[in-house]
């Protein structure tokens, strides 16, 4: 129980979008909320830009902590923690950055990985769980922040699962949604990225439930209440609420958003890039449901502090190093291969360019792969399988085209534009002649001689269009394609900084 004499600490956490605090009466399985107050920097936004963190978002940054630690004081919390996450991480002046904090407010900032992260929000997401009678046996928490999202499942409160994903809502906003609001070009592009990102994410297990912590998920909640009259203790959100707010905030400016639906100005503008990433998780994960949680990082560290006091964060680290990026490991899970498991780690802790490099490369190989089915034609399906994987390299051409290089990106663009239309023709004309072909067969004796002989000139059409398909094929050489498509994302560090 809590009284007077319960301990009183604080935390804070210095995120890619927020600087957000608690102060809480503190038990090691319970927590007292005093204060809680949350403010939207950026961090990430000048780090997306030049790789370092501007002078700007730092002077913001130690301002809102020198209110922070002001409003602790006034709660007699000691200490005040403080946690760095993933936009701190990726800043290549990230050092500078927490010696300038400590010189100015005395606070040390502790900069964690993003497995500790994932430790720590479950945690935090998770503890009033406790307090049900029936607690779920399985529980799956993501927290998705402005720099990165951490997924983690547990089951009877030991941590089985965990990964941390380098995208957050701030993070695709500025490289994928960056209009206002975002146009239809750029919201198809961003749900081809996170689709193919997404597939690369092995889960061992079928989530039952998944709790979502974060600035965007409250956010959406909070949209959901004011815009469509959900029931203000509702804390769930299903697949067509999260539809429907983001029917609202591709057809609103962000200033509109604000106006009508109480969103900061700053959130309106992200919270699309964010609606995104959490719907895209919950069609790969076959969900219909999550419950939004307002805890998470933050209370996970009030809580480790409870418990272990001072070496706090060495116990948190050595709990997150245990089962960094491991599976399932009760006696009911399935083997997995090491391989399968070690490439998916790979691929999700690559970065957007890095990621966007290996899935062009990916569906250049899978289009070309099709070239002497289609040389042959024997099967005219052959065609429309080619013509599909042309436009999905399109589609992946159009998600990363800022980052691309202009002229290799054009000349690369233009040759799959080209095969894209060669191949439309041919296909086009292949379903006219099926549907002849069906019409004869169902046609009168006295329609039958038109039609066939429509057909008769339809063959010759289609095979001039064959004749100019294999001319553009062999001319096609696939050893310059791949040198294009290198030139487009040339590997090392994008001219205008981190990606």
């Amino acid at each position: 129980m809590f009284d007077q004499h319960t301990p009183i600490h604080a935390a804070i956490d210095i995120g890619s979008n927020t600087l957000h605090l608690v102060v809480a009466r503190c038990l090691p399985d319970d927590l007292e909320i005093l204060a809680d107050e949350v403010d939207l920097v950026r961090i990430g936004e000048s780090v997306t830009a030049t790789g370092d963190i501007s002078s700007q978002k730092q002077a913001a940054a130690i301002d809102t902590l020198l209110q922070y630690k002001a409003i602790a004081q006034q709660h007699q919390a000691s200490p005040i923690l403080v946690v760095a996450t993933e936009a701190i991480r990726q800043a290549k002046n990230s050092t500078d950055f927490l010696a300038a904090i400590q010189q100015a407010t005395g606070l040390t900032v502790h900069l964690i990985d993003g497995n500790v992260e994932a430790t720590l929000t479950f945690a935090g997401a998770t503890y009033m769980l406790a307090k049900q009678a029936t607690p779920p046996n399985t529980i799956s928490v993501m927290d998705l922040g402005g720099g990165s999202t951490e997924l983690v499942t547990a089951t009877r409160g030991q941590i089985t699962w965990r990964t941390s994903l380098p995208i957050g809502s701030g993070w695709l906003h500025d490289r994928s949604l960056p209009s206002n609001p975002p146009t239809h070009a750029e919201i198809e592009a961003t749900r081809t990225f996170l689709h193919d990102y997404l597939q690369k994410l092995s889960i061992q297990h079928r989530l039952e439930a998944l709790i979502v912590t974060g600035g965007s998920a409250n956010s959406l909640l909070h949209l959901a209440h004011h815009a469509f009259g959900l029931d203000l203790t509702a804390e769930c959100l299903t697949h067509e609420d999260v539809l429907r707010c983001e029917g609202l905030l591709h057809a609103l400016p962000a200033e509109e958003i604000t106006k009508r639906y109480q969103q900061p100005a700053a959130r309106a503008l992200i919270l699309p890039a964010g609606a995104a990433i959490i719907r895209a998780v919950m069609a790969h994960l076959h969900l219909n449901e999550i419950h939004v949680s307002p805890h998470g990082i933050r209370e996970g560290a009030l809580l480790a502090y409870a418990r272990y006091g001072a070496e706090w964060l060495t116990h948190v680290q050595a709990d997150a190093d245990s089962g960094t990026h491991r599976p399932e490991t009760s006696s009911t899970s399935t083997p997995t291969n090491t391989t399968a498991a070690s490439q998916s780690s790979d691929m999700t802790t690559m970065t957007f360019r890095q990621f966007g490099r290996h899935l062009l490369r990916e569906r250049l190989h899978k289009m070309l792969s099709w070239r002497e089915a289609v040389l042959h034609h024997e099967d005219s399906e052959d065609v429309h399988k080619m013509r599909v994987a042309t436009r999905r390299l399109r589609a992946a051409l159009d998600a990363y085209a800022p980052l691309c290089e202009p002229t290799a990106f054009r000349r690369l663009y233009r040759q799959v534009k080209k095969l894209a239309d060669v191949l439309g023709e041919a296909r086009d004309t292949d379903v006219m002649l099926q549907s002849l072909q069906e019409q004869l067969a169902r046609a009168n004796s006295q329609e039958q001689s038109g039609i066939a002989w429509l057909i008769q000139r339809l063959h010759s059409y289609r095979q001039q269009q064959q004749e100019g398909l294999a001319a553009f094929l062999h001319q096609c050489d696939e050893e310059i394609l791949f040198h294009l498509l290198d030139e487009c994302l040339p590997k090392g560090e994008h001219k205008h900084g981190k990606s």
